[in-house]
């Protein structure tokens, strides 16, 4: 959108529905694609957590950003969309609102440049870990609606606020919101039967397998089984999330969860980048790349090994 000569971000969701694909010829397959999944852009996390400075800025994840754009606009053919799989911001909401804004302004004038469509996903810091219903609105406010789905190419996305597994205390009516939404798009899944169905979150469910203990970068275990049957029982097969800002996975069945590193502060060995994701006919393939180093031709005459 323009306004007074200057472009704005512009929320792309609705009533549950993600706008840029809400057609229905997007319901048919129409041969592979791909997309590009990132995670934990988080302007902030670098100096204020891993360097420890006392007056931490966000230059360097502005840049990484920045970077991250340019690399995705090179591409030919298109990317279908890039996902963004939560943390967009790394200040609170309740307690940094002020220095949250200034790093929603900044990252938002980066996306702006991007000429795909973006999805953009719920992460505790986008929230907060306990998240309330004041948070919540004005994450919808800045980005749009927290859990929604929508068709692309004959392939079925769920996007997930998987804040509300880690803590819903404050928020249970939301959460009910979701859990009773969600079961409609499972109905539907098995129901319609599309070609492949993937969900987006931030929190994984496991960080390599289902049967490991509780911990931060988790989901609690009494939550994690169950809903891990549902979502395989339905016909998911592919789980897509962030939070880690490492790159990580394993499988649930032969349900895939990929855990992607951050474009923002890494946590591990990994350096700064995201994930291309090619949709093919009886499967899904996906490799990391770090930034400015992605192919700018995208083959999806090729399978490519994942990791």
């Amino acid at each position: 959108m323009e306004k007074s000569g200057r472009k704005e971000f512009v929320i792309t969701t609705n009533d549950q529905h993600y706008l840029p694909f809400h057609n229905p010829q997007q319901r048919t397959w129409d041969g592979p694609f791909y997309f590009i999944q990132a995670a934990d852009t988080q302007p902030g996390l670098q100096e204020r957590y891993v360097e420890g400075l006392k007056d931490p800025g966000w230059t360097k994840e502005v840049e990484w950003t920045r970077q991250m754009v340019k690399d995705i606009n090179k591409m030919e053919p298109r990317p279908k969309f890039l996902v963004i799989c939560g943390d967009l911001l790394d200040a609170y909401p309740e307690t940094q609102a002020a220095t949250r804004l200034l790093q929603e302004e900044d990252l938002k004038k980066e996306l702006l440049s991007l000429e795909i469509p973006l999805v953009c996903v719920c992460g505790n810091h986008d929230v907060g870990d306990i998240p309330t219903p004041s948070t919540v609105a004005s994450y919808r406010a800045s980005f749009g609606d927290d859990f929604f789905s929508f068709w692309c190419g004959g392939v079925f996305f769920l996007v997930v606020n998987s804040q509300y597994y880690q803590d819903s205390t404050k928020v249970e009516i939301l959460a009910a919101e979701q859990e009773a939404w969600l079961e409609h798009q499972l109905e539907q899944v098995v129901h319609q039967k599309p070609k492949h169905c993937v969900v987006f979150q931030h929190i994984p469910y496991f960080i390599s397998s289902p049967e490991e203990d509780d911990e931060y970068f988790n989901l609690p275990k009494q939550l994690r089984d169950n809903l891990l049957s549902r979502l395989y029982k339905a016909g998911v097969r592919y789980i897509f999330c962030g939070h880690y800002h490492r790159n990580a996975g394993g499988h649930y069945l032969d349900m895939e969860e990929v855990v992607t590193s951050a474009v923002g502060a890494q946590l591990g060995p990994d350096t700064n980048g995201f994930r291309i994701v090619k949709v093919l006919h009886d499967k899904m393939e996906h490799t990391y790349y770090a930034l400015g180093n992605a192919p700018t031709h995208i083959d999806l005459t090729q399978g490519t090994e994942n990791n």
